[in-house]
């Protein structure tokens, strides 16, 4: 049996954001990072139950919609598995776009932002420039 990728779901209670979907975003930024690779295997609902305690249904009906978009596939009796990828050259975690936007993260942190801080200045940053442009 194909051993399950290193993808860890961390469920944030108090975000707002319902939980499956949160596994949905989680999943898909592995993909874009590379963390999860087409052939990779999914952690098993009964995994992410007992890593998050979470209801086993919430983690089917993540991965159903993880289905429905063409990310993963569901192999009877084996798993679930990734079909492809979203990352690209760019986003690989040796990319110096990364180093750089580490160095800033830092630079931010030690002029005493919070990571909530950080969120809201990237996310308005990143709207400003992308405006426009559709949703993934």
């Amino acid at each position: 049996m194909a051993e399950s990728a290193a993808v860890e779901f961390r469920i944030d209670r108090r975000s707002g954001v319902a939980t499956y979907l949160q596994i949905v975003q989680q999943t898909k930024q592995a993909l874009r990072l590379g963390v999860l690779e087409p052939g990779d295997r999914l952690p098993t609902a009964r995994e992410v139950v007992e890593a998050t305690a979470i209801n086993p249904n919430t983690v089917l009906k993540a991965y159903r919609e993880l289905e429905r978009e063409g990310l993963v596939e569901a192999r009877r009796g084996l798993g679930t598995f990734v079909r492809r990828t979203l990352g690209s050259a760019a986003v690989a975690a040796d990319a110096p776009l990364r180093a750089e936007l580490e160095g800033w993260a830092g630079r931010a942190r030690a002029a005493g932002l919070d990571k909530d801080d950080v969120n809201a200045l990237f996310t308005d940053v990143l709207d400003s420039i992308f405006k426009g442009e559709p949703h993934s």
